[in-house]
């Protein structure tokens, strides 16, 4: 049997509908040569059932089998097993098996869909403080107050490279800033601006909530402005009068917030969604609900915090170890996570109020009148103390969201098998890591994703690309793979580009301008064309469009080097965002391998009539090859038109046309290249 024709997936191609409810009839259907004429079986391990499959019509190279099902009111899995006089083979999402494995099954669960807006969305992600500064009458004043005992400092120059110690340093990133660029963040073909968090928070990064009700007028407007900042001598933030009137004062808060809806209203007009952070497993240890800094209770109006009083209303929200009467006021004693005081692990199991709250914030956010599309959910699985809980929570936060807007995006940082709450009643989908930027990275660099390891076994490794890629994508239904975040770099990891010279470090190792260093634009040119036609939704980290390096963090959350710009790098992103934006087969289409082999990557993305190639050259040495776009399908195919090439000289959008011999695509491929043709008929 030709087992190399073998396909099917769970897209409108070969799942009919694709997004089923329970229920609904079902049409499953699967690719084989036409040169066989074995039995064909659709497997349900669940059930025992083999499910016998009728030829239902043919194609010049290609048969087809299919079958109809009623979708289950649960998760409807199955596999495939072809009989010929060769014997059996199995079939499944990660490719041929000798028998059935859970891990690689097809699988529809019934009533999940994710936004259409999202699927293949390109995604623009923002460090706001390292964005754009455009009002500097709410930057951070030195000595504004203390972060970590030492006081915050105002950057002047904007191009300083991060230092070691970080989140304390302020450079005046904030959303007048963003605002004044959404025509750029436009031209790049983004449809959403994923932020980092807006919320009152202490720290640059703001993972260290201060206040879920409001964003913080540091990164929007200040209006009212009294009070002083600390003295040289400060050892607490009991001076820190200024800090508590910006970021305590309703007057402040109030404007902040009119300033984001306002800033919602205008991306919204120019076809850009906005989508938060949420960071709910923790806050601040400067939260009202904590008030370790003693920020609000010197404010007033506010109830004492937690680490005040053990008769806060919010002593529950958190979990003490000393809960003696004597261990208050100022107890320290309360859990962090991973044992950081500054943040504190929020203590649902214990709170039905603090859970209701969170669910509230939720909701307010994605409602009338801020209409956020989505949330990013911070360290999604770690939120509460169990896996019942866990689940139980998202499921009610999918269920609060998705009420107030079915359309709202729910995407979940997280490391690993995300299969568990990607059942239709969770999460939406994942920031993907596991099947895509490790493999990217391990493909086109040789680096791990923090640049702490370079493995040369795995550069240019393409067997392991795609054996790694397709186990991980085998974990995720269709519907969150489409709206999976993909990226090459984010504020977690170091810069692509800085894994492309190979070296492992760090920045208090290496410093700044090592980072650097051998860097080589034609990688991150390649691992460009993979992130824009690669399923998922192609996410840009700011910066990278135009070459920013940077090693992990804190070197990663380098400033947006406004005036020193790649440009050249920057047009390649344009290009690549427009060609990503009219095709519906880069966007919405089955991905099918064509190549995996050492120094060589080849895949096609298709939909419907739509037939787009994608190469992959990582060699040091020129090389001729041949790919097999028959595999593609449809009718036979004359010619492939190139739109778009890249290799060590740089780039081009001229479009050339090659002739196919016999469904296969003759190409001599230089050193470090990539190109995207498209079939023509």
């Amino acid at each position: 049997m030709r087992t190399e024709a073998f396909f099917s997936d769970t897209s409108e191609a070969y799942c009919i509908p694709s997004e089923p409810e329970a229920g609904q009839k079902l049409k499953i259907r699967f690719r084989i040569s036409v040169e066989d004429q074995p039995e064909v079986f659709l497997v349900r391990p669940d059930t025992g059932d083999e499910i016998p499959m009728t030829e239902e019509g043919q194609e010049p190279r290609f048969r087809y089998y299919s079958c109809e099902l009623t979708m289950p009111e649960e998760a409807l899995c199955w596999c495939f097993y072809v009989q010929s006089g060769d014997g059996r083979v199995y079939y499944d999402q990660i490719g041929l098996t000798e028998g059935v494995r859970p891990q690689g099954l097809f699988c529809l669960i019934p009533g999940f869909h994710t936004p259409d807006w999202a699927k293949g969305a390109i995604m623009y992600q923002i460090f706001v403080d390292r964005f754009r500064r455009g009002d500097t009458s709410n930057d951070v004043l030195d000595d504004e107050y203390l972060y970590i005992g030492l006081p915050v400092r105002r950057i002047e120059d904007w191009n300083e490279p991060p230092s070691t110690f970080d989140v304390g340093y302020f450079y005046g990133g904030d959303l007048p800033g963003v605002r004044e660029k959404l025509r750029y963040i436009r031209n790049l073909g983004v449809s959403a601006i994923y932020f980092n968090p807006l919320f009152v928070s202490p720290s640059n990064h703001k993972y260290d909530t201060q206040d879920y009700d409001h964003i913080d007028p540091h990164l929007t407007v200040i209006s009212k402005d009294e009070g002083e900042v600390l003295s040289p001598d400060a050892d607490s933030n009991e001076g820190a009068s200024r800090y508590r009137c910006r970021t305590a004062d309703p007057e402040n808060l109030n404007a902040s917030d009119r300033f984001f809806e306002e800033f919602v209203k205008e991306a919204h007009a120019m076809g850009i969604r906005v989508i938060l952070d949420g960071v709910f497993n923790h806050c601040g240890s400067f939260h009202k609900w904590m008030d370790r800094e003693k920020i609000y209770c010197r404010q007033g109006n506010y109830p004492p915090g937690a680490y005040l009083s053990k008769e806060s209303p919010y002593h529950c929200y958190f979990e003490f170890s000393d809960n003696r009467a004597e261990a208050w006021p100022n107890n320290k004693s309360y859990d962090g996570w991973w044992n950081n005081d500054t943040l504190p692990k929020l203590n649902y199991e214990a709170s039905r109020e603090l859970e209701e709250r969170i669910l509230g914030v939720a909701e307010k956010w994605i409602c009338r009148p801020y209409f956020v599309d989505g949330w990013r959910l911070d360290v999604a699985a770690d939120l509460g103390h169990s896996q019942f809980y866990n689940h139980h929570f998202w499921s009610r936060f999918r269920a609060a969201v998705k009420k107030e807007n079915p359309e709202a995006l729910i995407l979940a940082e997280h490391y690993g098998d995300p299969s568990a709450w990607l059942n239709g009643r969770e999460w939406d989908s994942v920031m993907n890591y596991d099947a895509f930027m490790e493999p990217v990275s391990w493909f086109l660099t040789g680096m791990e994703k923090h640049s702490d390891r370079f493995e040369p076994s795995l550069l240019g490794n393409g067997a392991f690309f795609w054996e790694s890629m397709s186990a991980a994508m085998a974990k995720l239904p269709r519907v969150s793979l489409l709206t999976a975040m993909n990226q090459l770099s984010n504020h977690d990891h170091s810069r692509f580009l800085t894994r492309t010279n190979g070296t492992p470090g760090r920045l208090q190792e290496k410093g700044s301008d090592a980072a650097s260093e051998g860097i080589r634009i034609e990688v991150l040119r390649q691992a460009a064309v993979m992130l824009m036609t690669w399923i998922g939704a192609p996410t840009i980290y700011y910066g990278d469009e135009v070459g920013v390096c940077g090693w992990t963090d804190p070197d990663s959350r380098r400033s947006y080097p406004w005036g020193h710009e790649n440009f050249e790098l920057l047009e390649f992103h344009c290009y690549l965002g427009w060609y990503h934006r009219k095709s519906k087969a880069m966007r919405l289409g089955s991905l099918i391998p064509l190549r995996m082999e050492e120094a060589l990557v080849s895949y096609g993305r298709v939909y419907e009539t739509e037939r787009v190639v994608v190469l992959i050259h990582t060699g040091e040495e020129e090389r001729e090859t041949e790919i097999p776009v028959w595999l593609l399908g449809g009718a036979e195919a004359a010619a492939a038109r190139r739109i778009l090439f890249t290799d060590e000289s740089g780039y081009n959008v001229g479009e050339t046309s090659v002739e196919l011999k016999n469904g296969m695509l003759e190409l001599t491929l230089p050193p470090h290249s990539a190109a995207i043709f498209v079939l023509d008929l």
